[in-house]
């Protein structure tokens, strides 16, 4: 009799997304003249054609796969060394910030790898998240068998949940005890939040002093516009010592359906085994990527390269700088609408609270029957997301007006 694992059955009815495909198609097969103006700006999937640079990139790519020549078959795991020499470089250095190619692995995108480290920490450790959190941080852990069940509000027995209110305007405070791992993701998903220089000073001497490491999702830190605001956290002092992070280019050149990201692990980076001697963590991760992973395609890699050109850095930022309109233009619409909005200035998502009275459910239902337009609820992202909605700004900006008006029309006084 083949046993499952046990860990699955404590996950919650489903993961956010596809719940919100459920409702979203129930909808449209009731009211299909509706549902010929829905607009979704639920999911945070890109809608723009792939950069130029990166487009002919690939189909250069696959004129080399036709030739004795130039074929590429099985990569090598940790990522073609052009792609993490250029992501070194352009993306780290050419910043100020220290980090070295060996210390980069390409993968097929950071939601795979925020899940996939798991596999190189041990059980019995104390894990933080915040709340709201990106729902992958949360199952991952549950699938791991790091939490205990889950509770009437969402959260699962052994996490430590790290609040995320409008008083500390979405930046989570330190734990007032000791943690292992912490999660934590800037410029937020979901709540579009940017954390100071000094406000991630604060985690890297915490981890430092606690032998903690930091999780660090920095997938959105293209859209970062204010210098002050870090972009990494290797740009703080002593963070080599106790961070991981995690990036992408699915939101930076739109490659959510190409599938690129990498990692970056320093050297100095420890963790400690079971009689507690230190261990590289780069090393465990290099063993890992070797053995469950065979890298990233040769023609995704040469686009992501590509990113890196002057063409592709002039047209990724003009895509980032669409989608910022997108998100400028939603969030006056809330304001004007008389709702309370955060993020939306250095980050792709604008997080509001949900006007009178109603659950984060309550308003989804009322976004999308009354307005056809689809957004995400707040309480998917943990019990703290109650109350808030989600809206994306990966759109046209003929669909986002049209979202605008809708809200004016709904909501205006």
């Amino acid at each position: 009799m083949p046993n499952i694992n046990d860990n699955f059955l404590k996950l919650q009815a489903g993961y956010l997304f596809p719940e919100i495909g459920r409702r979203v198609n129930a909808f449209a097969e009731s009211h299909p003249e509706a549902a010929k103006r829905l607009i979704r700006c639920g999911i945070g999937d890109v809608t723009e054609p792939l950069p130029m640079a990166a487009i002919e990139a690939m189909h250069r790519a696959v004129d080399d796969l036709s030739t004795h020549e130039r074929f590429h078959g099985y990569g090598p795991e940790q990522g073609y060394c052009w792609l993490r020499e250029a992501i070194a470089k352009k993306a780290y250095q050419v910043h100020g910030v220290h980090v070295e190619v060996d210390e980069i692995y390409v993968s097929d995108g950071a939601k795979c790898d925020t899940g996939n480290i798991l596999d190189i920490f041990g059980p019995g450790n104390r894990i933080a998240v915040p709340d709201p959190v990106y729902p992958v941080y949360v199952d991952t852990n549950v699938m791991a068998g790091n939490t205990g069940s889950s509770c009437p509000d969402g959260s699962y027995e052994g996490l430590v949940y790290l609040p995320c209110t409008p008083e500390n305007n979405f930046v989570p405070q330190l734990p007032d005890g000791h943690v292992d791992l912490i999660y934590l993701c800037f410029p937020n998903n979901p709540t579009g939040a940017v954390a100071s220089r000094n406000e991630l000073l604060k985690w890297v001497e915490y981890a430092r002093a606690n032998h903690a490491i930091i999780l660090y999702d920095s997938a959105y830190e293209a859209f970062i516009q204010d210098s002050s605001i870090p972009r990494s956290i290797f740009e703080i002092p002593g963070a080599r010592d106790c961070a991981i992070e995690f990036r992408s280019f699915s939101k930076q050149g739109g490659f959510t359906g190409v599938r690129c990201g990498y990692v970056v692990i320093p050297r100095e980076l420890h963790g400690y085994d079971s009689e507690g001697n230190k261990v590289s963590i780069s090393r465990l991760w290099s063993r890992r990527t070797s053995t469950k992973f065979n890298g990233a395609s040769y023609i995704v890699q040469r686009g992501a390269a590509a990113l890196f050109t002057m063409e592709g850095m002039a047209q990724t930022a003009a895509l980032i700088s669409h989608y910022l309109g997108n998100a400028s233009l939603l969030l006056n619409a809330c304001r004007q609408a008389g709702m309370r909005v955060w993020g939306g200035e250095n980050a792709p998502y604008v997080w509001v609270q949900c006007p009178d009275g109603l659950d984060s459910w309550q308003m989804f239902d009322k976004m999308l029957h009354e307005a056809n337009v689809v957004i995400t609820p707040g309480s998917g992202f943990g019990s703290r997301g109650e109350r808030f909605f989600r809206i994306s700004a990966f759109n046209s900006r003929e669909n986002v007006d049209e979202v605008c008006r809708r809200i004016h029309s709904l909501f205006a006084r």
